[in-house]
């Protein structure tokens, strides 16, 4: 079974992604911000950690590069309420595997997972474009 780590700062928003992920998937553990994730993910060994970008303590932009500076090879997946394309280059810019605007969550979330974990990156269908791309 896929393992994940969620880091949200908000409880209500942290139960309510648990419960989404726990129909498909073992949630390992939730923590409430970046440094606590950093934490967690030396002891569960989590194949998936889900991001939210602004935490305190530590942001999940940070924490994500952090993550990988350390070797981890947990795949990365933001969820965030952030849409601004200077927010979704920075997170692909530390490997992440995918995005999912919050407000999608219900449909985009378990398929961010699973694209994931066939090594394949997953973006909220809003989100396609980056900075300096041009519409097709």
């Amino acid at each position: 079974m896929i393992r994940i780590l969620v880091a949200e700062d908000h409880a209500a928003m942290r139960a309510t992604v648990v419960g989404t992920l726990e129909v498909e998937y073992q949630v390992v553990r939730a923590v409430g911000d970046g440094q606590e994730m950093l934490d967690a993910e030396s002891e569960c060994q989590a194949d998936i950690v889900i991001l939210d970008i602004s935490m305190p303590t530590l942001n999940g932009i940070e924490a994500a590069h952090r993550l990988k500076q350390r070797g981890s090879k947990a795949k990365i997946i933001f969820l965030t309420v952030h849409d601004e394309p200077e927010f979704l280059k920075a997170a692909l810019d530390t490997g992440a595997s995918g995005y999912v605007i919050k407000s999608r969550m219900a449909s985009d979330l378990r398929p961010a997972v699973r694209e994931a974990m066939y090594g394949r990156r997953f973006i909220s269908p809003s989100l396609t474009m980056l900075p300096g791309e041009s519409s097709r």
